[in-house]
C-alpha cells in the first residue's frame, strides 16, 4: 500500500523507489533535517514564554511589585490602592527589608530581599513551597528554592548578618515565586527586629492589573498608584515583565539560530524534491510513456510520480519528528530546572502540525514535475525516451571548445547547459551547503567571543586573593540559567562564597582571616616578572531608585585589561565614572551621560554613565565603577599580566609563597569555561550543519547520478574514440566543480549576510546589544577556505557517480540508450 492507497499507481511508485535508492534517501534525509529542524524552533517559541506563564498564571503572579515608606503611606492607605481603576487584585502590605544572612562558619549569602507573611497563598503571588513548610514562629525563615543545596538545606542555621548579637535564622523551607517578589520569607513580626538602620522596613504590595501586557501598560498602573499616595512614598517598583523576560531567555537567545536552520533545511528540502522529482521524469520519459500506453491516466501518472516523494518524505517525517524532540530535551532541561514543578515538554501540536506543514511542502514541491508528467502526450514521450535531444546546449559547447583547455575540461563546463533547471537544482544546493556552514563558522565564534567577553578575568595569567581558599569538596553544578535566585557572588574577601556553592569548610571551621591588601600589593609590586596588575572587589551596592541591591565589581588601579565588551561609550578611566550593562539603563531610564548614585557602606558617590557594557547574564545586571569613590572598599581579588617569556606558573607559585603567610593566595588563571548553554548551542549548531551539508551533497549525488546514467550513451563514445578513465573523471568533476565555484561565491556572502542578522536578534532576545569583537568575527582566510569547501562539498557529492562514469566499458555503454 502506498500512501495514496493501493492498486497500479502504488506498484509503480514502490518500482521507482526500490530503482532509484539515492533518490529515496535524498528525501528522506532532507525532510528529516528539515522536520527535526522545525520542531526544534517551534518548541523552543514555545519554551520562550509558555512555562513562565503557566507558572505565573498557576500562582496569580504579581504585574507589579512596589515598595513603599510606611511613615509617609500607612496599611489602610496602602489597602486602598488595590481598589484603584485598573487593578483586578492586590495583597499586602507586607513588611519587608533587607538582610545578608551568614551561616555557621561565618560565609555570606547574597543580600536577601526579606517579606514578612503569616501564610504563601493570598489573592496575589501564592507563593510554591517546594520543600518544608512556612515559617510559623521566630527565628524561622523560609528561603528561595535557588539557594537549596548540601550546605543550605532543611534544618541549617544562618545568622542575620555577621554582626556579633545578630539573632540566629533556623530554615524550615524553600519555597519559589514566580514573579520572584522576594529571595526569603518569614513571619510579619520579625521584620522589625532584623531591619537595621541601613535596611529599615519598608511595606511591599502586590498588584495585578488588568493590563499589563507591555511595559506602557505596566507603567500606566504604576502611575496610577503613585498618585494615589503622599509624594515620596513608593520606593521603587518591579515588573513581572522583567521577570518574564530573564526566564525565557535562555530559550529565547536560542530561537532566532535553529530558525535559521530550520529555514534553510525547508528551502533545502524544496528545491532537492523539485529537482529529485523533475529528475526522475526527465530521465523516466520513455517509462512513462509506456505507463500511458498500457492506459495509465495523466492522474494515475501525477499520483505515481508524487508518491516516490512522498514515500521517502514520510520515512523522513517518522524520523525528523523524534530527532528534533531529542534536540529539543537540553534546552528543556534547562529551562524546567527554573520552574521545577512545571513539566515541559514538546508541545504537542508542534510535532502535530510540523509534519502536516511538511507533507504538504512535499507534496508542493513534487507536484509541479509530476503534473508535467502526467501532460507529456504518449508518443512523444516514447520517441523522446529512446533518442535523447539534440541541440541544448550546443552554443556553450561551441563557445567553450574554443577556450585552450583539454577538451575533457571543456566538455565538463559546457555540461550544465545541457541541462540548466538540474544545473540550477546543484547549484543551489552547494550555494544552500556554503550558506549552512559559513553562518555555522560565524556562529560559533561568536559564540566564542560572547563566552570570552562574559569572563574578562580569564584574560589575566595569574589570579591573587586576600582570602586562602579552603580546601574543598567537589561543586555542586551551578544554577540554571534564568533562575530567578540571586547569584552567589565570585570572588572572595568581603563577599566570598558561601560553602554551599564551594564546597567550603564544615560547620564551625574558624574564618580564614583576610590578608591586608597594601601588603598583597608590596608583594606584587616586589615580584619580578609581575608586568602590570589590578585589583578588584565584587559586592553589591544601592542604587537610588532602584529596589534591591545592585551587584557590582569596583576597580582600582588600570583596569583596561579586564574590561568588558563594550556596546557605547568607553571603560573607566577614573573617579566619578561608573559603566552599566543595557538592562541597567532600560531599568534605570538612563543613557550614557546621566548621573546614578551609588551607596557603598552608607558612602554614596554621584557617577556618571561613561560607557554600555555587553552583558548576557540571565542574573541581575552588574554595574562598573572605581574603588576609588568608595573609600571604605578594599579588593579581594589582584589581576596580575606577567612579563612576556616568564611562565604563568613559576610568578604564580613564587607569589603564592609571598602572600600566603599574609592570608591570601595565588594560583594561574585556567582557561575561560563555556556555559552550558554556549556548549549547548554550538552543539546543536554543528549537528544541524552537518545535516546540511549532508542533504546538499546527497542532493548534488543525486543529480550527477541522473546526469551521468543519461548520457552514458555519449560516455560510451567518448571512450571509443580514445578518452582514458583519468579524463572521464576529470570530464565529470569539471562540469560539477563550475557548479561548486559559482555556488560558492553566491554561499559564502549569503552565510556572511544571515550571519549579521541572526546574532544581532539573538542579543535582542537576550535584552542586549552584540558589540563589534561579537559580530566582526570572519577572516579574509576564513572566508577563502569556506568558499573552496563549497567547492569540495560539491566535488564529493560528485566523487562515486564519476568514479563509475570512468569504470564503465565502451561497449556497455554504446549498447545503454
Amino acid at each position: 500500500m502506498s500512501v495514496f492507497g493501493g492498486g497500479a499507481p502504488a506498484r509503480v511508485a514502490r518500482s521507482g523507489a526500490g530503482r532509484q535508492r539515492v533518490r529515496t534517501v535524498v528525501i528522506a534525509v532532507a525532510t528529516m533535517m528539515a522536520v527535526a529542524s522545525a520542531v526544534v524552533a517551534g518548541t523552543l517559541m514555545v519554551v520562550a514564554a509558555a512555562p513562565f506563564d503557566h507558572a505565573f498564571d498557576k500562582q496569580r503572579g504579581a504585574h507589579l511589585t512596589a515598595r513603599f515608606d510606611p511613615a509617609r503611606a500607612g496599611a489602610a492607605r496602602l489597602a486602598e490602592t488595590g481598589r484603584l481603576d485598573g487593578v483586578t487584585a492586590s495583597a499586602g502590605p507586607y513588611p519587608s527589608t533587607a538582610i545578608r544572612p551568614v551561616d555557621r562558619s561565618g560565609f555570606p549569602l547574597p543580600a536577601l530581599t526579606l517579606v514578612g507573611r503569616s501564610d504563601p497563598n493570598g489573592a496575589v503571588d501564592r507563593v510554591e513551597l517546594t520543600s518544608g513548610r512556612w515559617a510559623r514562629g521566630a527565628g524561622e525563615i523560609v528561603l528561595g528554592s535557588s539557594f537549596e543545596g548540601p550546605g543550605v538545606e532543611i534544618g541549617a542555621v544562618l545568622k542575620a548578618s555577621d554582626t556579633a548579637n545578630a539573632p540566629a535564622l533556623s530554615v524550615v523551607g524553600f519555597a519559589r515565586s514566580s514573579s520572584g517578589t522576594a529571595d526569603a520569607w518569614t513571619t510579619p513580626a520579625q521584620i522589625g527586629p532584623l531591619a537595621t538602620r541601613d535596611h529599615p522596613v519598608t511595606s511591599q504590595m502586590l498588584y495585578r492589573l488588568e493590563s499589563a501586557d507591555t511595559k506602557e501598560q505596566v507603567l500606566a498602573g504604576r502611575a496610577g498608584i503613585a498618585a494615589a499616595v503622599p509624594s515620596g512614598a513608593l520606593l521603587g517598583t518591579q515588573s513581572w515583565l522583567d521577570a518574564r523576560n530573564a526566564a525565557g531567555r535562555g530559550a529565547a537567545a536560542t530561537v532566532p539560530f535553529v530558525t535559521a536552520f530550520g529555514v534553510l533545511g525547508i528551502v533545502m528540502s524544496v528545491i532537492i524534491v523539485s529537482s529529485v522529482v523533475s529528475g526522475a521524469v526527465g530521465t523516466g520519459l520513455r517509462r512513462i510513456g509506456i505507463l500511458k500506453a498500457i492506459g495509465f491516466t495523466p492522474g494515475e501518472v501525477v499520483r505515481a510520480y508524487v508518491a516516490q516523494a512522498l514515500a521517502p518524505a514520510c520515512v523522513g517525517i517518522v524520523a525528523g519528528v523524534p530527532l528534533g524532540n531529542l534536540l529539543a530535551v537540553p534546552m528543556l532541561a534547562d529551562t524546567e530546572s527554573v520552574y521545577g514543578t512545571v513539566s515541559l515538554t514538546v508541545a504537542w501540536w508542534v510535532d502535530v502540525a510540523v509534519p502536516a506543514a511538511a507533507l504538504l511542502v512535499v507534496v508542493l514541491a513534487a507536484l509541479v514535475p509530476a503534473r508535467r508528467a502526467g501532460r507529456l502526450p504518449t508518443v512523444e514521450a516514447i520517441a523522446v525516451g529512446r533518442a535523447p535531444r539534440t541541440g541544448r546546449g550546443r552554443r556553450a559547447h561551441r563557445a567553450l571548445g574554443r577556450l585552450p583547455l583539454p577538451r575533457p575540461v571543456t566538455y565538463g563546463l559546457a555540461t550544465p547547459f545541457t541541462h540548466p533547471v538540474r544545473a540550477l537544482a546543484m547549484l543551489l544546493a552547494v550555494a544552500f551547503g556554503t550558506v549552512a556552514t559559513t553562518f555555522a563558522v560565524g556562529l560559533t565564534s561568536s559564540l566564542t567571543a560572547v563566552g570570552s567577553s562574559q569572563d574578562p578575568e580569564s584574560r589575566a595569567a595569574v589570579t591573587v586573593t586576600t582570602v586562602r581558599a579552603p580546601a574543598a569538596a567537589p561543586p555542586p553544578p551551578p544554577p540554571a540559567v534564568g533562575d530567578g535566585g540571586p547569584p552567589p557572588p565570585a570572588g572572595g574577601g568581603e563577599e566570598p562564597p558561601s560553602p554551599a556553592a564551594s564546597g567550603g569548610p564544615a560547620a564551625g571551621a574558624p574564618r580564614p582571616a583576610a590578608a591586608d591588601p597594601a601588603k598583597v600589593r608590596s608583594a606584587l609590586a616586589s615580584r619580578a616578572g609581575v608586568e602590570s596588575y589590578y585589583g578588584k572587589l565584587r559586592t553589591e551596592v544601592a542604587v537610588a531608585g532602584v529596589s534591591g541591591a545592585v551587584r557590582a565589581s569596583l576597580y582600582e588601579g588600570d583596569a583596561r585589561d579586564g574590561h568588558h565588551a563594550l556596546l557605547s561609550g568607553h571603560w573607566i578611566t577614573g573617579r566619578g565614572q561608573i559603566v552599566v550593562p543595557t538592562r541597567f539603563l532600560e531599568r534605570t531610564s538612563t543613557e550614557v551621560g546621566d548621573t546614578v548614585r551609588l551607596t557603598y557602606r552608607e558612602r554614596s558617590a554621584d557617577l556618571r554613565i561613561v560607557g554600555e557594557s555587553f552583558d548576557t547574564s540571565g542574573n541581575e545586571p552588574e554595574v562598573h565603577a572605581d574603588m576609588a569613590d568608595f573609600p571604605p572598599a578594599r579588593p579581594d581579588t589582584f589581576l596580575v599580566e606577567v612579563k612576556p617569556g616568564v611562565p604563568a606558573e613559576e610568578v604564580a607559585r613564587k607569589l603564592a609563597a609571598l602572600v600566603r603567610p599574609l592570608g591570601g593566595d595565588a594560583t594561574t588563571v585556567p582557561p575561560a569555561e563555556r556555559g552550558g548553554v554556549l556548549l549547548l548551542m554550538d552543539a546543536m549548531a554543528l549537528l544541524l550543519t552537518l545535516l546540511l551539508v549532508c542533504v546538499a551533497g546527497l542532493g548534488i549525488l543525486n543529480s550527477v547520478v541522473l546526469d551521468t546514467r543519461e548520457r552514458v550513451h555519449d560516455l560510451g563514445v567518448c571512450k571509443a574514440i580514445g578518452m582514458t578513465p583519468r579524463q572521464t573523471v576529470g570530464l565529470v568533476l569539471t562540469s560539477v566543480g563550475a557548479l561548486g565555484v559559482v555556488g560558492a561565491l553566491l554561499g559564502v556572502p549569503a552565510g556572511y549576510v544571515l550571519h549579521g542578522l541572526v546574532v544581532p536578534a539573538m542579543g535582542r532576545a537576550v535584552g542586549t546589544g552584540m558589540p563589534t569583537a561579537v559580530l566582526d568575527v570572519y577572516t579574509p582566510v576564513e572566508l577563502l577556505l569556506l568558499g573552496l569547501g563549497g567547492v569540495v562539498l560539491a566535488l564529493l557529492g560528485a566523487l562515486a557517480p564519476a568514479g563509475w562514469a570512468a569504470g564503465t566499458r565502451a561497449a556497455t555503454a554504446l549498447r545503454t540508450e
